[in-house]
């Protein structure tokens, strides 16, 4: 009895030695990459500007008696920018001021004079030549008191001049004149961005133009974020090179951009297939990048890829993988099974 236990035992015993061990990637999640379809991207350089900038010129003739704002401080819409000195031009506004007055007193006298002629003209008791006269006189005065005023609104837009103001909220990015300095009309004064909208301007090759209209579809990508355009706009005139410019509008509200940035921009031209992995399950050492790759027997290899660009927490796979591969969805779950793996080949 005790021998044919024994045999039992030993016959167990070279049936589990003999047992196929499990696969390295039982228990692990794994996806099979399959073609998506995607955008096709050119990427082009871009620069950043703001849509609302202008730069402010003198209108009239002076001295700069005050600089309000220096470079890199935030201006509210209306907020005074630069001040002229302003003595002839208020010396003008008090003349033609005083020139309406005296306008003004004979309209009254002319239109007084008016009326006593005419009335005596309906009685007979003046010759028409003089009424005609009385008419002629009324008429000049209304035309010189009309002279008046218009000179009194152009001495108060001369005063209005010498206060220059912020056309919007923004920023001063330049002043191109110091304190004290005379200026002319048609000098520049300061410039102001408003930084509450930003969009790219970038150069697109003349042979992409007519893919690009049709897609009219474009991301700007600054640093490691990733922004949709809001419209794009495209100049219709060809500049030195063969190439069209086009804007790319951004949304309201976007934070870490300024006007003269460079950013990239990728300018869809069509659509395309292309193989993703999440960025989850992609494994970075120093400038290297793999995933974990499942074989159809059940084993584990770390294989070194190229990825593009991140979009939405997924790589696009330029070179590494193909269709129908195998991946590990948890690189340490995948190192631990390749570790087993090798003590057991061992």
């Amino acid at each position: 009895m005790r021998s044919l236990r024994a045999a039992f035992v030993a016959l167990a015993l070279a049936a589990a030695s003999s047992a196929p061990a499990a696969p390295a990637s039982a228990g692990l999640a794994t996806l099979r990459l399959e073609p998506a379809a995607t955008t096709a991207e050119r990427m082009l350089d871009g620069t950043v500007e703001a849509v609302n900038q202008a730069t402010l010129a003198a209108q009239t003739a002076g001295r700069v008696s005050a600089l309000e704002y220096d470079v890199d401080q935030q201006v509210a819409a209306g907020a005074v920018l630069v001040r002229i000195r302003s003595t002839e031009q208020v010396s003008g506004l008090a003349q033609a001021e005083a020139a309406l007055r005296e306008a003004q007193a004979r309209e009254v006298e002319a239109e007084g004079q008016y009326r006593r002629i005419a009335d005596m003209y309906q009685r007979k008791v003046v010759a028409k030549a003089t009424y005609d006269d009385a008419v002629a006189s009324r008429a000049s005065a209304a035309a010189r008191l009309e002279a008046a005023r218009a000179g009194v609104q152009s001495a108060r837009e001369g005063v209005d001049y010498t206060i220059v103001r912020a056309p919007y909220a923004g920023v001063v990015t330049a002043r191109h004149v110091q304190l004290g300095e005379s200026v002319a009309p048609g000098m520049p004064l300061v410039t102001v961005a408003g930084f509450g909208t930003l969009r790219v301007v970038a150069d697109v090759p003349q042979s992409l133009m007519s893919q690009a209209r049709t897609a009219r579809r474009a991301i700007v990508y600054a640093g490691d974020r990733r922004i949709d355009s809001a419209a794009l706009t495209f100049f219709p005139a060809a500049q030195a090179g063969g190439t069209f410019r086009v804007r790319v509008e951004l949304p309201a509200g976007i934070d870490g951009l300024a006007p003269g940035m460079y950013v990239r921009v990728g300018l869809a031209t069509g659509e395309a297939t292309s193989l993703e992995v999440p960025a989850t399950a992609v494994v970075e050492r120093s400038e290297l990048r793999a995933v974990y790759v499942v074989a159809p027997d059940g084993g584990v290899r770390l294989r070194q890829v190229r990825l593009g660009r991140e979009r939405d927490g997924r790589y696009e796979v330029l070179a590494g993988l193909v269709a129908g591969d195998v991946i590990a969805l948890d690189p340490s779950a995948a190192a631990t099974a390749l570790h087993r793996q090798a003590a057991r080949d061992e």
